[in-house]
């Protein structure tokens, strides 16, 4: 059941083998300091992102709807806040992984705006509804770390069916990974939990997997990402939008020696209706690649409208993917556009005029998005244009 605050009026009823390290197995390596060396107080934690949320949703008198959509393994909260009225549904998520931080901050700037009187905002809110999960890991948020917190033993005590199973892939219990001991604290990473059959129940024969299979919803984390996305879908119909928000290492943009600021993503899985994808026949009908790659080009091009700056250094993320394990991948199947942020750095790594520059870059990606859905826009810009955003390279001039 959910719980609402007082405060508010009607509140809601929100990386891989084959590339870079959001989805990569980590490597297990001695880190040549621990995690918490480096501050991270320019993010917002666990207990701000409360007092943020519960003062944006007074401020707004009732335009943005604040709600607990579920627990974390730990039992904190994992909210959702909903501004806008409109039939064009976006679902945003920010912090499955708990070092990557830039998306939360964005968030919390764009409810600002979304609720603010402006005539624009207005506009937006009358178009489409925008459900923001502003830090779906809290456990893991805290303890500035990439994976939950949930152990293979608690699992088994949650789903006993799966008694005898081996743990699944995406498990960790051993080695330090990102300047993280897993050995004395194992856990899951929740952006491999997820399934294009939302109505899966876990299974002893699909352990322990792999990064091209589908996951399990056996975190309470992927589990209330699903609940919230089933719900708009009973709601609306269908979830227009998914948006992940993540950070990743130093990169380049291909054929240059510039940092990458923010890598993009529309394909996730292969089409359903290739050979490529045929195992995801039965998702062909939802599947509308063209479309998450408007959505990827209206990001892109909002960025690529500031000049020469920062904020123009965009790539695209690896392509020819298949993970059904991630939000990505499982909700596209089910129908939604899809756009992966990936930022640069990880918490432990920037400092704090970096820290702004690229959470104002996800505020600037996620406006244009936002925008040209709700004036439709975003429906005549070609999708083959996608084709000619330039690659994430892992070395500069490469």
């Amino acid at each position: 059941m959910k719980r609402r605050w007082a405060s508010t009026v009607g509140v809601l009823s929100l990386c891989t083998a084959l590339a870079m390290p959001v989805y990569a197995v980590e490597n297990e390596t001695k880190p040549a300091e621990h995690h918490h060396d480096n501050s991270i107080s320019g993010f917002i934690d666990y207990q701000e992102l409360q007092k943020s949320l519960k003062q944006i949703a007074a401020n707004s008198k009732g335009t943005v709807q604040v709600d607990v959509a579920g627990q974390s393994h730990e039992g904190l909260d994992i909210y959702t806040a909903r501004v806008g009225t409109g039939d064009k549904v976006l679902l945003v998520q920010s912090e499955i992984h708990g070092n990557e931080k830039t998306g939360t901050v964005a968030i919390l700037n764009l409810l600002k705006t979304l609720s603010n009187n402006s005539k624009q905002s207005q506009k937006i809110r009358e178009e489409v509804t925008l459900v923001f999960m502003p830090m779906m890991n809290p456990d893991a948020s805290e303890a500035d770390k990439r994976r939950n917190s949930l152990t293979w033993s608690e699992t088994l005590e949650n789903f006993p069916q799966l008694a005898g199973a081996a743990p699944s892939w995406n498990y960790l219990d051993r080695g330090i990974s990102q300047n993280y001991d897993y050995g004395a604290n194992p856990g899951f990473d929740v952006n491999r939990d997820f399934n294009p059959d939302l109505n899966y129940v876990p299974q002893a024969e699909d352990f322990p997997g792999a990064s091209n299979q589908p996951g399990w919803f056996i975190t309470p984390e992927a589990q209330t990402s699903r609940d919230v996305y089933k719900s708009l879908q009973n709601e609306f119909g269908k979830v227009d939008v998914f948006i992940d928000l993540h950070h990743q290492g130093l990169y380049y943009v291909d054929g240059t020696a510039d940092p990458v600021t923010l890598s993009l993503s529309a394909q996730f899985v292969p089409d359903p209706s290739t050979p490529e994808g045929a195992k995801y026949a039965e998702y062909a009908d939802n599947y509308d690649y063209d479309f998450s790659r408007q959505l990827n080009l209206a990001a892109y091009n909002e960025l690529q409208s500031y000049g020469n700056s920062k904020f123009t250094n965009i790539s695209l993320y690896s392509q020819g993917l298949d993970l059904p394990g991630t939000a990505l991948g499982s909700y596209a199947l089910n129908g939604s556009g899809t756009v992966l942020f990936e930022v640069r750095g990880q918490t432990q790594s920037l400092g704090q005029k970096e820290k702004g520059q690229l959470v104002k870059s996800v505020e600037r990606g996620l406006s244009g998005i936002i925008e040209s859905v709700a004036d439709g826009s975003v429906e005549q810009i070609d999708p083959e244009a996608y084709e000619d955003i330039p690659l994430t390279a892992y070395r500069p001039g490469f």
